[in-house]
């Protein structure tokens, strides 16, 4: 019996000793943000989202963040997909023939604020857009927007003919388009860039949220802030990761971060950008420079003009099988109930 316990035990300790990298296994993931560390994007929304899940995970799933992207902006979907980065995002407005549905989300006249535009956005995506497979290729951890974009110049904005001829700096998909229907000469650089083109002369103005002035440190380079109720644009993310890293994460850490995922990513995007929002804002006033809401005539003509930029997603949804008329009211109809707390 003792010759029989001692083997018992030698079979124990070895399963024991077999098994105990498995249980301390760790994963290590890349991350990249292509707007730099400082910005609000990179060290709260993907940082924190990352903080959360090595917390949830215990620690086996972890994130190094890359110095330096390994693509520009509009690669990084393509970066993901052929592992040059297990995890990164991309804003549709840098790839809207790829991503066409996300630019529901970025069209004029959405909600107040990042968190209200978020969920709703989630929750339509989810329902609507994400059988039509236009992240196929990576794994979808979730979808959110940044607050109202507004119109920031460098001279005073009272009217739509303050606006024509305005060299404005725009991320190109809705945001151009509705700067060009107002009559603006739009054109696209990286957002990191904005700082030197105002400062140089080289534009007269910026479409962004409140966060980007903070961020970009745009306010000694601005005089007026120009509010349209719900923004004149937004900016749409998608937020995913390798297909191959993600199927080769055991079952209790993918559960793990799906949890922190879909809505509750869109929801901790979207707070935490509404915050940065304030700060921006904050800087603003501190710079001295005015915060004008837009008149509601200017409001009736850019409602006008911008009309068919929404008509014309309407269609094409349309075409790839989604009703954009129906699917875009239920938009605005979950915006109001994010809106009063639903």
């Amino acid at each position: 019996m003792k010759v029989m316990h001692k083997i018992a035990l030698a079979g124990m300790a070895a399963f024991s000793l077999a098994a105990a990298p498995l249980a301390s296994a760790q994963t290590t993931l890349t991350m990249s943000s292509w707007v730099g560390p400082g910005h609000h994007l990179t060290h709260t929304v993907l940082q924190g989202w990352a903080n959360d899940v090595e917390k949830a995970t215990a620690g086996r799933v972890k994130f190094q963040m890359l110095p330096k992207a390994p693509a520009a902006p509009p690669g990084t979907f393509d970066a993901v997909r052929d592992g040059l980065v297990d995890v990164s995002f991309v804003t549709a407005s840098y790839t809207p023939a790829r991503h066409l549905m996300p630019l529901m989300a970025e069209l004029p006249g959405a909600g107040t604020t990042a968190e209200i535009n978020s969920v709703a956005f989630s929750r339509i995506h989810w329902k609507y857009f994400d059988k039509v497979g236009e992240y196929k290729g990576v794994k979808l951890l979730g979808v959110f927007t940044h607050g109202p974009g507004q119109m920031f110049t460098k001279k005073p904005v009272n009217s739509i003919a303050d606006v024509q001829g305005l060299k404005i700096r725009t991320g190109g998909g809705i945001a151009e388009a509705v700067a060009k229907a107002l009559g603006a000469s739009a054109f696209v650089k990286p957002a990191p860039e904005s700082y030197e083109l105002l400062n140089a002369g080289v534009a007269d103005g910026v479409f962004f949220p409140f966060e980007s002035i903070a961020s970009f440190k745009l306010e000694s380079v601005i005089g007026q802030a120009t509010i349209f109720p719900g923004g004149m644009y937004s900016s749409a993310f998608g937020f995913f990761m390798n297909e191959d890293k993600w199927a080769k994460l055991p079952k209790q850490d993918q559960d793990a971060i799906t949890k922190l995922s879909g809505e509750a990513l869109a929801r901790h995007a979207g707070k935490s950008w509404d915050v940065a929002d304030k700060i921006g804002i904050d800087a603003l006033k501190k710079n001295n420079v005015k915060i004008v809401e837009m008149s509601p005539a200017m409001v009736k003509e850019v409602q006008a003009r911008s009309a068919p930029i929404i008509d014309d997603w309407v269609k094409k949804a349309n075409a790839k099988g989604v009703d954009g008329a129906k699917v875009l009211n239920e938009f605005h109809e979950e915006l109001k109930k994010v809106a009063a707390g639903k």
